[in-house]
Parts: C-alpha cells; sequence; structure tokens
C-alpha cells in the first residue's frame, strides 16, 4: 500500500465498502446474517484512506463496525461475506460474525465487540514489536465512544511513557451508538483529551479520504521515525442507524441529510469528473466492476459450507477437574 495510491483506486475501494454494506443490509432483512449488524456507510474514507497508509506487515485493530476496514486491508469479499453469514469458508470458519472479523495472515485482528476492547490489545502488539525491534506499527481504529471509557486513558499512558509504536485512529461520529458526544463527555475536544498524555494529535475531515490518507501517512512517518504514539481524529458520520437494532430517535432526519451532502463517494467522483479524470462512462465502470465483485461474494457464501460438528469442540478450552 501507497501513500502514492491513485484517486480511481481509492473511489473503487470506497465503492466496494459502500456496495458490500448495502448488500448486507439486504440480506439481514432476508435473514441471511443474523446476529448483529453495524455498517459502515457514510464513513468509507476513514477506512480506505487510512489503510494505504499502512503496510502489510503493521498490526490492524478495528472495532465491531470493522467490515470496511477488512475489505480495505485486503482481505476478500468473498471470504467476509461468508464469515458474515456463518460458513466455514470465512476468515474465521464462521466462528466470528460481523462483529468479530479476524484474519491473522493480513495481521488483522478483530473486530472487538466490546468499546474500547482493542485499546490495550494495541498496546501490547506495539509493546511486542518494540521489545523484538521489529520496524511495525500498530494501528487501532476506535470510535469517540471509547474515549470516554477507562481502556483508552490507560492505553495512551502506557503507549506515551513507554513511547510504543502506536497509531491511535479515532473515528469520531458524534454519536456513542445512541448518545451525542456532548452528552456523554465534558471535554469533547478529543484531541486535547490525546494531548494530555503528550500525544502529538492531528484532527482531520474524515469525509474526504486524500485528507484522511495524507493525515494517516505523516502520523504513520513520525511513528515509524521512532517518535511514539500518534493519536488522529477523523470527523466523520455514519449515515445508517448504529445498528440494525436502532430506532434511530436520538437525531434529526434533516441532520443525517445534511451530512449526506458531503458524501465522500459522492464528493470524491464529483472531484474527479470535474478535473477530468474520470467521465460517466468510466464512473458507470466501476460501478459495474464493483457490483459483479459483491454478487460474486454472495454467491460464494451462498455456496459454502457450515462448519462440521466434530469440529465445535476445537478451539474450546476447559479446565478438568482434579
Amino acid at each position: 500500500m501507497s501513500n502514492a495510491t491513485s484517486p480511481v483506486t481509492l473511489l473503487k475501494e470506497m465503492l466496494r465498502v459502500r456496495r458490500f454494506e448495502e448488500k448486507c443490509a439486504e440480506l439481514y432483512g432476508a435473514g441471511k446474517i443474523r446476529g448483529f449488524l453495524h455498517l459502515y456507510i457514510g464513513e468509507e474514507a476513514v477506512a480506505v484512506g487510512a489503510m494505504q497508509a499502512l503496510q502489510p506487515e503493521d498490526a490492524i485493530i478495528a472495532t465491531y463496525r470493522e467490515h470496511g476496514h477488512a475489505l480495505a486491508r485486503g482481505i476478500s469479499a468473498g471470504v467476509l461475506m461468508a464469515e458474515m453469514y456463518g460458513k466455514y469458508e470465512g476468515c474465521s470458519h464462521g466462528r466470528g460474525g460481523s462483529m468479530h472479523i479476524f484474519d491473522a495472515r493480513m495481521r488483522f485482528y478483530g473486530g472487538n465487540a466490546i468499546v474500547g476492547g482493542g485499546l490495550p490489545l494495541a498496546v501490547g502488539f506495539a509493546l511486542a514489536d518494540k521489545l523484538t525491534r521489529r520496524p511495525h506499527l500498530t494501528a487501532c481504529f476506535f470510535g469517540e465512544g471509547a474515549v470516554a471509557e477507562g481502556e483508552f486513558h490507560e492505553s495512551m499512558n502506557l503507549a506515551a511513557l513507554w513511547q510504543l509504536p502506536v497509531l491511535f485512529l479515532c473515528e469520531n461520529n458524534l454519536y456513542a451508538m445512541g448518545t451525542a458526544l456532548e452528552r456523554s463527555e465534558s471535554q469533547t475536544n478529543l484531541c486535547e483529551k490525546a494531548e494530555s498524555y503528550r500525544v502529538p494529535v492531528r484532527a482531520v475531515d474524515g469525509m474526504d479520504v486524500a485528507a484522511v490518507m495524507s493525515a494517516t501517512a505523516q502520523a504513520a512517518a513520525e511513528v515509524r521515525g521512532g517518535g511514539g504514539p500518534q493519536f488522529v481524529e477523523f470527523r466523520t458520520y455514519r449515515f445508517r442507524a448504529h445498528s440494525m437494532f436502532d430506532p434511530e430517535l436520538y437525531r434529526s432526519k434533516a441532520e443525517v441529510e445534511r451530512w449526506k451532502q458531503r458524501c465522500p463517494i459522492k464528493t470524491c467522483t464529483e472531484r474527479m469528473v470535474g478535473q477530468g479524470v474520470l467521465d460517466a462512462a468510466s464512473v458507470a465502470a466501476i460501478e459495474r466492476e464493483v457490483d459483479e465483485e459483491i454478487a460474486a461474494a454472495v454467491s460464494y457464501a451462498e455456496s459454502g459450507t457450515w462448519e462440521p460438528v466434530e469440529n465445535l469442540l476445537q478451539d474450546v478450552y476447559t479446565a478438568r477437574a482434579t
């Protein structure tokens, strides 16, 4: 992955995430995907832009709203959809599902269902890299709601004290489930919270994929250069409800529509068309290619198999009485 990634590639990657999520919503309604489902629609620029600044050897830790991160990291749409279905061909053989996407080969370590739960894991990964002198970093994605959790403060403190190679990537979409930021945190300037631990900070327009990629690349370069942890706040917005069970009574439709005018896919497309990089025919071609990929992913998941019953006790630990 490179900061020199073309704008066309960025657009295509965001479209892949959007179409995958839209298909997941459809399949959830049809009963094909079960359990919890948290969609990333509206926030695509963050995962896509940030991943371009990271290297294959870097560790990635995400939240339960992580399908977009997994796709942007390089986990195939087919394998990811199979995991959503609970099929054995999924990246976790169907045991993780929507909230626990995991693929060690891609150094993608979740998918963590507990708010803030990935933060101490990131500190652990980074400490291991520092102690073994591996020249990698750990990128940890989390929402602004996690900033109110104790794990955030403990993790920031230790990462700063030990000067660990951690890239703290905060996706501030303004609502922790159904609670607005100003109703849950007395200090709403998240960068100031991070700065209190003497961690360098950046605040970025999370609806602009180019700005996300640039800021993440700069922060990652500082971490790789031995500068210790960095904190980047991406100011973004989810267009869909918190989850499929959310009645969404905490924000107005007018607010959602205002943010939709800043849709990262829409603005990126308009900018490239205006600059002559793309025309209507090339945009349509990209959309067809993405649609075909998502259709193939669904077919792969549909034709997948369930884990054999005899496997169900594998990886389950029990304490035997003595």
